[in-house]
Parts: C-alpha cells; sequence; structure tokens
C-alpha cells in the first residue's frame, strides 16, 4: 500500500496507479490478442454466444486464447447466461479469470459465483439508458459485482442487444454511476479516438471497453488500435 508521501515524491507511481485502464473487446484469433497485447492492453474481451451483436468467438478458440494471455493481462468472458450452471458451465470451457454479465441476474448470482470460482472476477455490464439504471448499477455493486462496465445496448427489445452497438449512451448517467460506485467502472459503448478523451472528462471511469472504434470490417486495426491508446494514454 503506498503512502501519500511516496505517491508525491515519485510522479511515475501516481501516473501508473491511475492510468486509464483499456479493454479490447471482440478479440477473434490469436494474432488479434497478441496485437492488443503489444499496444499495451490491459484486458481482452472474448465474446461467448450472444442474441445479437459482433465478435463472437467458439469457446474452443476463446479457451486457446486465454492460454496465451500472459499475466498481468486479464480475460474477460463475455457470457450472456444469467443462471449459475449455465455461467460455471461456460467459464469451465474458456477459463478466463474475469466473467462479464451482459445481462441482468438474480441478486444472489454475484454471491455464488464468488463461492464457486473464489479467483474469478464477476463483472457487471449495465446498460445505461436513463437515469433508472443508476439504482441498477448501485444494485450490483451492493449485492456483489466486482466492478461495472457501461454499455449502449437495450436488454428490452425482443432480440436484446446486449452489447458491440456501437452507440454512444448518456454520459452524464455514466458520469453519476462513477461517482456513487465503489467499485471500479469501464466505459464502453461507441467509442473511438475522435471522442475517447471527452468521454473520459466526462465520465472519469476506471477504465474503457472497446470493440468496434478500433476494427476496420472487422477485423482489430493496428493504425486505429495505436491511435486510439495515444489518444488515451499520450
Amino acid at each position: 500500500m503506498f503512502v501519500a508521501e511516496s505517491l508525491v515524491c515519485q510522479p511515475k507511481i501516481l501516473e501508473s496507479v491511475f492510468r486509464i485502464r483499456v479493454k479490447i473487446c471482440c478479440i477473434s484469433s490469436l494474432d488479434e490478442a497478441r496485437l492488443a497485447i503489444r499496444f499495451g492492453a490491459d484486458a481482452l474481451g472474448l465474446v461467448g454466444k450472444m442474441p445479437s451483436g459482433p465478435g463472437v468467438v467458439q469457446d474452443e478458440l476463446a479457451a486457446e486464447i486465454v492460454r496465451v494471455v500472459p499475466p498481468p493481462v486479464a480475460t474477460f468472458m463475455l457470457t450472456s447466461e444469467t443462471k449459475l450452471n449455465g455461467i460455471l458451465a461456460h467459464q469451465q470451457r474458456v477459463r478466463a479469470n474475469t466473467i462479464q454479465l451482459v445481462d441482468a441476474v438474480s441478486a444472489d448470482l454475484y454471491a455464488q459465483l464468488h463461492t464457486a470460482l473464489p479467483s474469478v472476477k464477476v463483472v457487471q455490464v449495465i446498460h445505461v439508458i436513463d437515469e433508472k439504471n443508476l439504482d441498477e448499477a448501485l444494485q450490483a455493486v451492493a449485492n456483489g459485482a466486482d466492478a461495472l462496465l457501461l454499455d449502449s445496448g437495450n436488454p428490452n427489445l425482443a432480440v436484446k442487444e446486449l452489447g458491440g452497438t456501437g452507440r454512444v449512451h448518456n454520459w452524464q448517467v455514466s458520469r453519476q454511476i462513477v461517482e456513487q460506485s465503489r467499485v471500479p467502472v469501464f466505459l464502453a459503448g461507441g467509442l473511438h479516438a475522435e471522442n475517447v478523451r471527452q468521454a473520459i472528462e466526462t465520465v472519469q471511469p476506471f477504465g474503457l471497453d472497446i470493440c468496434s472504434g478500433v476494427r476496420t470490417n472487422g477485423q482489430l486495426d493496428e493504425q486505429k488500435l495505436d491511435t486510439f491508446l495515444h489518444r488515451v494514454w499520450g
């Protein structure tokens, strides 16, 4: 644990502590994983079966990617499963160190997951539509979510949108969630190099989650990734 004096005296440590984390989502191959890691990604997102949206990979490939990702880079398994057995089965196949729940779950599920998988973190996605999502976010934290991820889907549609929309949501609501959450909050939804600085200044999240904003024709684009990360960390 750093004390205040050490942070003041060592600005490089301060910069490291407060560095915006970046998760590159929709990783679809070993080459994409290696590219994201080479450019400094803190986490990789592996999308499981979804009712809609881009970036889905087979569990076998996701597991292969997880096996080659070095520490301390985190691996996020995006799951649309909402019941304990389904989530555990998915994690058993993929073996990621973080579970990203993209849909709403029961209040007791977080404790059940922590008991079954004590070394695995649980991140709850909140699809920000209006200010009602503030209560939803804080309730997920109270129930045991290790972190929140604010996205722009719509789980109320007949075919649920649970991520990957490329849309920006109301960042003012997201800012309220960040201010009141006692766990880290990631911001997702329509981020790209041209708006990421505004997003950071407006929301002040712990981390960012990006998919389409660093891709061309669905493929991770080295130039877009480089530009985006320079805007974040430059």
